[in-house]
Formats: structure tokens, C-alpha cells, sequence
């Protein structure tokens, strides 16, 4: 990650709540991806949450992808206001 792109990153988390929500869960996600993957046995179960996990994950990562694109869109618009 760019230092612009964490300097983002670190503003939303303190000034959106929906942003630190959406990189709670996907920490939580990815944790649980972790828990699994350490399993010497996965069941069908296991495969169909690991499936699920995967897709809230990429859900949660792209939206908070998108809040980022519109920061930047944001402060761009605001510069040329000047």
C-alpha cells in the first residue's frame, strides 16, 4: 500500500464509521480464513465457509476500495475548487 494510499486508509478509519466497520469485518474474515486453513481436516462445511468467508471478505475489501476512489475524488474536486 502507497504512504498516500495509508494516509487514506487512516482518515476514513477515524471519520467513517461504515470504512472502520468494513475493515473490522474483514479482519474478522480473514481470521477465520486463517482458523480453517490451520485445520488438518476440512469437512464440507468447512469448504462451504471457507467459499462463503472468501466472497464477504472481497465484498468488504472492494467497497472499502470504492470509499477510497471517492476520498480521493473528493479531495481532487476540492483542490480544483481552489
Amino acid at each position: 500500500m502507497t504512504r498516500q494510499s495509508e494516509h487514506i486508509r487512516r482518515s476514513l478509519l477515524e471519520s467513517s464509521p461504515e470504512f472502520r466497520r468494513l475493515a473490522d469485518d474483514h479482519a474478522r474474515y480473514a481470521a477465520e480464513l486463517e482458523a480453517l486453513a490451520r485445520k488438518r481436516r476440512l469437512t464440507a462445511g468447512d469448504h462451504t465457509e471457507i467459499a462463503r468467508l472468501k466472497k464477504l471478505k472481497l465484498k468488504a475489501k472492494d467497497r472499502m476500495q470504492e470509499m477510497i476512489r471517492d476520498y480521493r475524488r473528493e479531495q481532487a474536486e476540492a483542490v480544483q475548487a481552489t
